[in-house]
């Protein structure tokens, strides 16, 4: 009869990050689960920005797309130093 290994325990941050209700459950569907879970997760993402432009108008529209702005600019950082 063969032992059943156990997975490998996570880092306390990711362990942290998976417990937040919907943005950890989302996030361990992608980077453990099926590979269309992404195109989810990304739907997902652009659904609730068009849902808080509708309910506050233009600042919701715009107010995401300038919060995104510094995370832009470090991926374009790590894409430089390659």
């Amino acid at each position: 009869m063969a032992t059943a290994e156990n997975p490998p325990a996570l880092p306390l941050w990711q362990r942290l990050f998976y417990a937040i209700p919907v943005i950890g459950w989302v996030a361990r569907d992608v980077s453990e689960g099926d590979e269309s879970n992404i195109w989810f997760a990304l739907i997902l993402f652009v659904s609730l920005w068009m849902c808080s432009a509708l309910i506050f108008g233009l600042p919701g529209l715009y107010l995401p797309a300038v919060a995104m702005v510094p995370v832009i600019f470090i991926l374009l950082l790590m894409i430089t130093w390659g």
